[in-house]
C-alpha cells in the first residue's frame, strides 16, 4: 500500500509564472494605480516629443476591467494614445520563418560541425573561433534556444581533448549571451526597444559594436585561460569529481567527424550572412552620419528612374539608410524565398519550414503586444506623464553617467522579473527612454543599458530554459556554474557600467 503523503512532501514547489502571466498582473496593477496616481500631461512639439518643464495636472481617467482586457488588443493594433506593436510582431514572425527555412537546410548545424572537424587537433583554437560565431548569432538575431543542438556536439570534443564540460558550455552559452548583451541589431532586444522609442535600430550601432568587441574579448580570455589551466592540470577543473563519469557518458557521436557541408549549404550560409549585412546597411542612417554619404539614395533614385526597370523594381523603393521595420521584414521574407530556390527546396517543404519557424516565435510576438498593453493603460489612464514628471524632479542635478549606470542596475532585477527581452523592452522603455531625455541621455544609450543588463542576467538566471537546458545536458549543477562564472560576471558588469558612463557623456 502506498505510504500517506506527509505535509512536507505534499507541498508544491513554487514555480515562476510565465512572462504572459507576469505582464498581465502588471497591467492589472497599473490599472489600479490609475485610480491612485494623479493624472497629468506634458506639452509636446510638432514631432510629438515631450517638452520639459511643461507638466500640468488634468482630470483623472481611471482604467477599469474593460480597459484591462482591451489593453493587449490595443497593444498589438494601437489606439489614439499608443502605437501598436503590429510592425515589430510581424517582423518577429517573419524572421522566425526565415530561421525556420535556414534550419531546415541544416546549414548552421553542419557549418559548426565542419568548423569543429577543421580544427581537430587544435581544439583550443576553437574557443575564440566558435565564441565569435555564437556571439555574432547573439548580437544579430538573439541566438539562444537554437544553441541547444550544439552542446551534444561540443561537450564530447572538449572532454576528449582534456578540457571539461564547463568549457563546452561556456563556448556556446557565454558566446551567444555576450552577443545578446551587446546586441547590435537583435530584433528581439534592440528592435523592440528602438520601435518603442521610434528610433531606427541603426542609431547607436557603432557604440554597441565597440561594446560587443570589448565584452567578447574579455569572455574569450576568461574561457581560454580556464581551458589552459585544466589542460595542464585536470584536477583544477570544477567538475573534476565527475570526470570519470563524463568520460563514460560523453563520447564523440558516430559520424560527427564525417560532417561535410554541401555546396548548397555553403550558399545558404553566405546568404544568411548577406541578409544580416543588408539589414545593417539598410538601418544605418548614413546621411545623418555625413551629409556627403548619399550613395544609396542617389543609386535608388537612378534605378527607379530607368524606364521599365524602375517599374519592375518598384517606384516606392526605400534607399538603404532609411529602412525601418517594414523594409527589413520584406528583406527576410525575400531572402527566405531566395534560399528556397538556391537550396532547391520544394515549395511545400519551404512553406512547412517557414510556418513552423513562425510558430516557434509566436509567443514572442504576442508577448510584445501584451507588454505594450502596460503602456496603453498608463497612457489612457493619463499617468505616464505624471511618472515622467516625478522622474524629471528626481533627476535634477543628476549627471548623465550616474543616470545611465542607475538605469543599467535597474534593469538587472527587472530582467529576472520579466525574462523576455522583448517583453521587458515593451513594458519599460516608454518610461525609461523619456526619462533619459530629461537627464540628457540619448535614447539609444538607454537601449544599450537595457539590453546589456538583460544579456548579463541571461548568463546565470535559473528561470532561463537555455541556461538550465545547457547545464542539464552537461550534467553540471547550477551552483557549480555560478561559481565558475562569478568573476566573469563581475568583469562584464564593471566594463559595461564604465562603458555606459563614458558613452552617456557624448
Amino acid at each position: 500500500m502506498e505510504a500517506p503523503k506527509t505535509k512536507a512532501t505534499s507541498k508544491r514547489r513554487f514555480k515562476m509564472p510565465s512572462a504572459f502571466t507576469i505582464l498581465f498582473f502588471i497591467i492589472v496593477l497599473v490599472a489600479i494605480l490609475t485610480w491612485v496616481i494623479p493624472a497629468g500631461q506634458y506639452a509636446t512639439d510638432k514631432a510629438g516629443n515631450i517638452i520639459a518643464h511643461t507638466y500640468k495636472s488634468v482630470t483623472a481617467n481611471p482604467q477599469g476591467i474593460w480597459d484591462v482586457m482591451m489593453a493587449p488588443v490595443y497593444g498589438m493594433v494601437g489606439n489614439d494614445a499608443t502605437e501598436g506593436a503590429i510592425s515589430i510582431s510581424l517582423f518577429i514572425l517573419v524572421i522566425g520563418g526565415f530561421l525556420g527555412v535556414v534550419n531546415r537546410t541544416r546549414a548552421l548545424d553542419d557549418g559548426i560541425g565542419a568548423v569543429v572537424k577543421r580544427f581537430k587537433g587544435k581544439e583550443k583554437a576553437l574557443i575564440p573561433v566558435l565564441m565569435t560565431l555564437f556571439a555574432l548569432g547573439g548580437t544579430t538575431y538573439g541566438m539562444a534556444e537554437e544553441t541547444i543542438a550544439f552542446y551534444p556536439l561540443l561537450i564530447p570534443v572538449m572532454i576528449g581533448v582534456g578540457f571539461d564540460s564547463l568549457v563546452a558550455v561556456a563556448i556556446v552559452l557565454v558566446g551567444s549571451q555576450v552577443g545578446c548583451l551587446a546586441s547590435t541589431v537583435n530584433p528581439f532586444a534592440t528592435g523592440v526597444a528602438s520601435q518603442t522609442l521610434n528610433l531606427s535600430m541603426g542609431v547607436g550601432l557603432f557604440p554597441r559594436l565597440i561594446l560587443w568587441v570589448l565584452t567578447l574579448a574579455i569572455s574569450i580570455w576568461y574561457v581560454y585561460r580556464y581551458a589552459s589551466k585544466i589542460e595542464k592540470d585536470p584536477s583544477r577543473s570544477l567538475v573534476y569529481s565527475q570526470r570519470t563519469e563524463d568520460l563514460q557518458r560523453f563520447s564523440v557521436p558516430a559520424g560527427a567527424a564525417d560532417v561535410k557541408m554541401t555546396g548548397r549549404q555553403k550558399a545558404v550560409i553566405w546568404l544568411f550572412g548577406l541578409t544580416f549585412l543588408m539589414m545593417i546597411m539598410g538601418l544605418v542612417p548614413w546621411q545623418s552620419i555625413s551629409s556627403k554619404w548619399t550613395f544609396f539614395e542617389s543609386t535608388t533614385k537612378w534605378l527607379t528612374s530607368i524606364p521599365v526597370l524602375g517599374n519592375l523594381l518598384g517606384s516606392d523603393m526605400v534607399p538603404m539608410g532609411d529602412w525601418y521595420f517594414g523594409e527589413i521584414t520584406m528583406l527576410f521574407l525575400f531572402m527566405s524565398i531566395v534560399i528556397m530556390f538556391v537550396y532547391h527546396m520544394k515549395e511545400n517543404d519551404y512553406i512547412d519550414a517557414f510556418i513552423k519557424g513562425m510558430s516557434e516565435f509566436m509567443s514572442v510576438a504576442i508577448i510584445v503586444a501584451v507588454a505594450r498593453g502596460i503602456q496603453v493603460i498608463m497612457n489612457d489612464g493619463l499617468i505616464t506623464d505624471t511618472v515622467l514628471h516625478w522622474g524629471e524632479m528626481g533627476l535634477k542635478g543628476l549627471s548623465e553617467s550616474v543616470f545611465i549606470v542607475i538605469t543599467y542596475i535597474f534593469y538587472i532585477p527587472m530582467s529576472f522579473l520579466i525574462p523576455s527581452t522583448s517583453g521587458l523592452a515593451s513594458a519599460t522603455m516608454g518610461i525609461i527612454g523619456p526619462m533619459g531625455k530629461f537627464a540628457g541621455v540619448d535614447g539609444s544609450v538607454v537601449i544599450t543599458a537595457y539590453q546589456a543588463a538583460s544579456g548579463w542576467v541571461n548568463l546565470i538566471t535559473p528561470t532561463s530554459g537555455v541556461v538550465m537546458g545547457a547545464l542539464a545536458i552537461a550534467h553540471v549543477n547550477i551552483s557549480v556554474w555560478w561559481k565558475w562564472i562569478a568573476k566573469l560576471m563581475i568583469y562584464l558588469f564593471i566594463v559595461t557600467a564604465v562603458f555606459l558612463g563614458v558613452l552617456a557623456l557624448f
